[in-house]
């Protein structure tokens, strides 16, 4: 097992929330692929949904953080919920009444994408364990931290009896790191292809080298 001296990872408690929402202000909101191609923040800058959508994850309970262990900065986390049969369904409800118009693009391919695909008729559950965010400060990356905080995910979903693990992996990085841990590609959308009803346009423009949104799951004996 890979070694991270001066790094301890733990589940994420309530008391360190805030600093969760800072850490993911400051390297993951206007970072993450989708969310860079429509510009939908600037690093630093406050997200009401995003962060209102990584709260509600965290009340899950279970997700996980890396923290430097000289200074207590999180510098890496894992957030992690739980995917109901029906959630999606009202998830798209509820992103009809979201006011910000790039939100709703990048949560509409993610919906959209995941209730065509229906992972819980294909497998058979009821419940999915999900990996939603998987950020790590950018001075702390190349040491493998956003691996190491899949694969405890990953021992927690186990622990807690579930069957299936998934992941939307927007970017190369995260698809990597999901390939290294197993999950498969259930789906793949490539961003070139995705264009809008109306003018068919392409509606994302990402950086390189993320070209693709992938759907991936591990099944979890």
């Amino acid at each position: 097992m890979a070694s991270f001296p001066g790094i301890d990872f733990s589940p994420i408690p309530e008391a360190r929330y805030d600093d969760v929402i800072k850490h993911l202000r400051d390297n993951f909101f206007a970072d993450e692929p989708l969310n860079c191609s429509v510009r939908l923040c600037q690093p630093g800058e406050p997200h009401a949904e995003l962060e209102e959508h990584a709260l509600s994850t965290l009340r899950d309970r279970l997700s996980w953080m890396a923290m430097d262990t000289d200074t207590g900065q999180v510098v890496g986390v894992a957030l992690n919920g739980v995917s109901r049969r029906g959630d999606l369904a009202e998830a798209q409800e509820r992103l009809a009444a979201v006011s910000d118009d790039k939100f709703r693009t990048i949560f509409g391919l993610l919906y959209g994408v995941n209730r065509r695909l229906d992972l819980f008729a294909a497998h058979g559950v009821d419940q999915i364990f999900e990996c939603r965010i998987l950020s790590v400060d950018s001075r702390y990356r190349g040491r493998g931290l956003a691996r190491r905080l899949l694969q405890l995910s990953e021992g927690t979903a186990r622990e807690r009896g579930f069957k299936l693990l998934k992941e939307d992996a927007t970017g190369l990085f995260s698809q990597r790191v999901a390939e290294s841990l197993g999950l498969q590609t259930a789906c793949q959308v490539r961003y070139c292809d995705y264009t809008a009803e109306d003018t068919g346009e392409v509606v994302f423009h990402t950086p390189q080298p993320h070209d693709c949104l992938k759907i991936m799951v591990k099944v979890l004996d």
